[in-house]
């Protein structure tokens, strides 16, 4: 690292270095993971010195136990295994009993809380077991188990090492604890690990989920010769902190540097020409894909068909689906949801109907998402409900804030805005001001004055100063002839200070490199 970000990194501590008291005593809140996960670093099979030379000179009483631990499947084996173990006296052997634990930690067939009873119980763990613990802390987000038991670790002597601070620097990109990630960063410096490519690909992944693109830019440009795991860490962040057009000139940049894109590359890269609506680049890589031979991952397929249903090319989307050899629930979802948003209704439900008879994926709750935007650009009423229903007592499906915005929104287009305010009352959540600002524009289009007051108050409480919700109360007031109370209101929004929201920019296009 040059000593220009060193001094960076130093002023914005203040000198705080790594606080253990900061794991133990501060309260921390855990947010979902935002985007795509990408593979930063692997975790090595390998244990220790130590027990690495047992594996190559084991007694047969141990090499029993291995062909066990081949066969082990379920929680019952591990079980059955362990309790061989402590009766054979062999329960501190840390190459057997990392097995187990291994197992229980990392395997989604395993038990977290059965890794930690088998790792309390051993005297002296070495750092693969701490490390195996505090991964599996991490991927079943027990945040505070993560740091704790990193402070434990460090207090029975056992040196972090590039494993260490990839996990725990993962985990903190979850969190989207800003402090803590720069703290975390100083530790790498101290011990040495910054250069380390898994540390550095971690680092700069974490600078990404904590939207501080311009740390992780500066980590990147800072490598001599970057991977392709480098190239996808630094695309994704851009994407996740909303620089789309950076991250397609990154992926130019990076074909230019003569690194071969892999499935990772394209899908992230194709989200971007989703939200810029960067049809041209989106069929540009689309013909790459081809020349390569790349067109073989599902996931590549179900980002083509998302590329090119947000950016109105319905047709070329339907054409990559019934392409497909193989689909999963993402691409059933990803072809209803973009037939639907372009008004393809009829053709939107038919695919619902074959998804249903297929029988070989299971909907979700994205699936009934699109199937109620159909009934909403259908005005479909009935089938809305139906639907509605089906989601909740034949899926079991908990309807989120979106399924009910688009409940709202079939009932308001249809006139029906009283028992739309109901459903709105009555939601198991919070109404947001998203789902009420669309029962407005419902009361403005049929004119429901009444409605259309009540229903500005509950935005008032969430949203005072948005100004579509004065135009549209005021419009409510002019559709029907009330010119005095449509004044009062546009006085209102002036001697606040409410502006209207500026037109929008459209980008046509983005260059498509030579």
């Amino acid at each position: 690292m040059s000593s220009n970000c060193l001094n960076i990194l130093k002023s914005q501590l203040k000198g705080v270095l790594l606080s253990l008291c900061f794991f133990t005593k501060t309260k921390l809140s855990l947010f979902p993971y935002p985007h795509a996960k990408l593979r930063v670093s692997s975790f090595s099979s390998t244990i220790t010195a130590k027990t690495a030379n047992l594996n190559g000179n084991l007694s047969p009483k141990e090499q029993a136990f291995l062909s066990l631990f081949k066969n082990c499947s379920t929680m019952k084996h591990v079980n059955q295994i362990h309790a061989r173990l402590v009766h054979t006296g062999l329960d501190q052997n840390l190459y057997l009993v990392g097995k187990i634990i291994v197992f229980c930690a990392v395997s989604d067939r395993g038990s977290m809380d059965y890794a930690v009873s088998v790792f309390e119980n051993i005297e002296n763990p070495d750092g693969f077991l701490w490390n195996t613990m505090i991964r599996g802390f991490g991927r079943t987000s027990r945040v505070g188990e993560v740091f704790d038991y990193y402070k434990r670790m460090q207090e029975k002597g056992e040196v972090a090492n590039n494993f260490t601070l990839s996990f725990l620097l993962k985990v903190n990109g979850q969190l989207g604890s800003a402090m803590l990630g720069k703290q975390l960063h100083c530790c790498t410096l101290k011990l040495g690990l910054e250069t380390h490519v898994f540390v550095r690909n971690t680092i700069i992944h974490m600078y990404g989920l904590l939207r501080d693109i311009e740390t992780a830019c500066q980590l990147f440009e800072e490598i001599p010769r970057p991977d392709l795991v480098a190239w996808n860490t630094i695309i994704d962040c851009h994407v996740h902190c909303g620089k789309h057009k950076q991250a397609l000139e990154l992926f130019s940049r990076m074909l230019r540097s003569n690194i071969k894109p892999d499935e990772a590359t394209l899908v992230v890269t194709l989200a971007a020409c989703s939200a810029l609506g960067a049809l041209e680049f989106g069929r540009w890589i689309h013909s790459i894909i081809g020349q390569a031979t790349l067109f073989d991952g599902v996931s590549v397929c179900n980002a083509l068909i998302d590329m090119y249903a947000k950016c109105g090319a319905v047709e070329e989307a339907y054409s990559e689906f019934n392409g497909m050899s193989k689909r999963n629930i993402v691409s059933w979802n990803s072809m209803i949801l973009g037939l639907a948003i372009h008004g393809h209704v009829n053709e939107a439900l038919v695919l619902f109907s074959e998804l249903l008879e297929d029988k070989l994926e299971i909907p979700n709750g994205i699936t009934f998402l699109g199937v109620l935007c159909a009934c909403s650009h259908g005005g479909m009423v009935d089938e809305g409900r139906r639907y509605f229903d089906c989601m909740r007592k034949e899926y079991h499906i908990q309807p989120t804030i979106k399924h009910y915005g688009c409940m709202v929104d079939i009932l308001g287009r249809a006139g029906l805005v009283e028992e739309a305010y109901e459903l709105t009352r009555g939601m198991p959540m919070e109404c947001n001001a998203i789902v009420w600002r669309t029962l407005l524009a419902c009361c403005r289009l049929h004119g429901n004055v009444e409605l259309g007051e009540k229903v500005r108050r509950h935005l008032m409480n969430l949203e005072p100063d948005h100004s579509s919700d004065y135009v549209l109360l005021a419009n409510t007031y002019a559709s029907m002839g009330q010119w005095d109370d449509m004044a009062r209101v546009r006085k209102s929004m002036r001697e606040k200070g409410v502006q209207k929201l500026k037109p929008g920019n459209s980008l046509v296009g983005v260059c498509i490199p030579s």
